[in-house]
């Protein structure tokens, strides 16, 4: 699958079969994240990866958008450590590497949600309390991973009346 098919083709899947993802699958979306842009280089990104079945399952009692990872049988969670952004670009640098997990699931043929953790409110701060982050690390954005059951079609999202070109 090229890029461009990837992101066209990419869609947030949220049910998913019961075949766990290998560890080498894990590492190489791992990979793609740390091949992200970042500002200065600082690269302030950490993860988590969840395949501890307890673990995936208390989430949802407390985050309400993160009811598949029930079905999930993974989920990294991508954090920022705040010792080592640049300024305040880790939101953007922990974009980019969410966004290359989504790309690299999608081009192995898995399925995945990115679930919204920053700015940190109560989901973050129970995340961070689960999973005994230290206080230098801010929870940013969670990514339930899987094999799909369930397949989403293509829209058009291309919007003209959205772009300018040299002022509004």
């Amino acid at each position: 699958m090229d890029a461009m098919e990837a992101i066209f083709t990419r869609r947030s899947i949220r049910k998913y079969t019961k075949q766990p993802v290998s560890d080498e699958v894990l590492k190489e979306l791992l990979e793609a994240a740390m091949y992200a842009p970042s500002a200065n280089k600082k690269q302030p990104w950490c993860f988590v990866v969840i395949n501890d079945r307890k673990i995936l399952n208390e989430i949802p009692k407390y985050h309400t958008y993160a009811q598949m990872l029930k079905e999930a049988p993974a989920a990294i969670l991508v954090c920022c450590d705040s010792d080592l952004q640049s300024g305040e670009f880790g939101v953007q640098d922990c974009s980019a590497a969410t966004q290359n997990i989504l790309l690299a699931a999608h081009a192995k043929g898995l399925g995945a949600v990115w679930i919204g953790l920053y700015p940190a409110g109560r989901e973050a701060a129970a995340t961070k309390n689960l999973l005994n982050l230290p206080e230098h690390i801010i929870p940013f954005s969670l990514i339930s991973i899987g094999y799909p059951a369930e397949q989403k079609p293509q829209p058009d999202r291309y919007r003209a009346d959205r772009v300018h070109y040299n002022q509004w």
